[in-house]
């Protein structure tokens, strides 16, 4: 996400420590970047129009006007620990694995002056296009965690380089967030619930209600929250998701006494999709929609 400077000082004193104390050079700070890429779980395709894409602004001790160019690289990262359809067959969980490879140059011409006053570039690719310049089959990407990695390299007219490498805490803390260095996640695209009634078994050991905590339930960016009454010790309902719904999602709020909290969620096709013992997951998402079964 971007980061907005408290004030110039601020920003010409960290500049001034990376020249001066670290010898650094350069910066590319992140203004935006997106994180993950979605694959459709049952037909293990990725998913059309996926896009990477990275906001970056160059930082240097003259304002940008040392920046020549920026070098961009691709790799991947096979993290899927199982076979594709989950046989648990593969010993070698990194042999889809490709080495990284130079894929553009962005000079200093195509970058544009920020809010700031310094060099700016928005950087994108399609998820075909990755696939393509790596010699990746769509049925060699699982969602396992795999990576599509990018990292930047500043190139500055002295001649020197910047990049990852060249990383300290200072640049990739909060104020400067400036990885050079960039993965999207391979995960799984939300799936279509079964339409009719879902099952909510509530439980609260004490009976005493669920002291502020409650589940969110979102269908199609219709949300509905669900919470035991007071005064019970288990509890039943149902949330309808009406036919021709995309998109269900069901998060955990937590209370004061999550110790006290269980749940079990069932789709309407009889699937127990949720299970979650005393303390839920909280604040996270508790479908897991890799195995396309909702």
């Amino acid at each position: 996400m971007g980061l907005w400077f408290a004030a110039c000082a601020d920003a010409d004193n960290v500049i001034d420590q990376i020249v001066e104390v670290e010898e650094r050079g350069a910066a590319l700070r992140t203004v935006s970047s997106t994180e993950t890429i979605s694959i459709n779980s049952a037909t293990n395709t990725l998913l059309s129009g996926e896009v990477f894409e990275v906001t970056l602004e160059h930082q240097d001790a003259e304002d940008g006007a040392l920046l020549q160019e920026v070098q961009v690289f691709l790799s991947f990262e096979d993290n899927t620990d199982d076979d594709l359809d989950g046989s648990d067959e593969t010993e070698d969980d990194d042999e889809n694995d490709r080495a990284e490879i130079q894929i553009g140059t962005i000079p200093a011409s195509d970058f544009t002056l920020g809010e700031f006053g310094l060099p700016r570039f928005d950087y994108s690719i399609t998820a075909e296009e990755m696939t393509t310049l790596l010699g990746l089959d769509d049925s060699e990407i699982g969602f396992g965690g795999d990576d599509f990695v990018h990292r930047f390299a500043t190139v500055l007219t002295d001649g020197r380089t910047f990049s990852e490498a060249d990383n300290s805490g200072t640049l990739t803390g909060s104020f400067f967030d400036s990885p050079f260095q960039y993965f999207a996640t391979v995960i799984c695209a939300p799936s279509v619930p079964t339409p009719g009634d879902w099952v909510f078994d509530l439980q609260d050991l004490n009976g005493d209600g669920w002291d502020e905590a409650f589940i969110t339930v979102t269908i199609d960016d219709e949300e509905t929250v669900v919470e035991i009454d007071n005064g019970l010790t288990e509890q039943q309902v149902l949330i309808n998701v009406p036919a021709g719904s995309e998109v269900i999602s069901i998060i955990f709020e937590s209370g004061d006494s999550d110790e006290e909290i269980t749940f079990q969620v069932t789709s309407a096709n009889g699937n127990m999709v949720v299970d979650e013992g005393i303390n839920p997951t909280a604040e996270s998402e508790l479908l897991d929609y890799c195995p396309n079964n909702l």
